[in-house]
């Protein structure tokens, strides 16, 4: 049996287990999460790591992100390193 090593569609989580879903259904999800994570108080439900070899462009990308959408200050993109 081959082994895959990349997934090639989406997957969500139901009971406990994954299972392949569509594109739509793995984004409206991924943005409910985003939605209850603001709803519960982003300041200390959400952050975000990002990556000190990204491009700049890519961690301003995150940051504003994280501040403006999200409404949290917790972003990291570990420069310091």
């Amino acid at each position: 049996m081959s082994r895959q090593v990349r997934l090639t569609r989406p997957l969500v989580r139901e009971n406990g287990e994954l299972r392949p879903a569509t594109w739509e259904e793995a984004l409206d999800r991924a943005a409910a999460g985003f939605a209850a994570a603001r709803e519960a108080d982003a300041t200390k439900s959400f952050g975000m790591f990002s990556c000190s070899k990204a491009t700049n462009e890519m961690n301003y990308a995150a940051q504003k992100f994280v501040r403006q959408v999200m409404g949290s200050n917790n972003v990291d993109s570990c420069n310091r390193t």
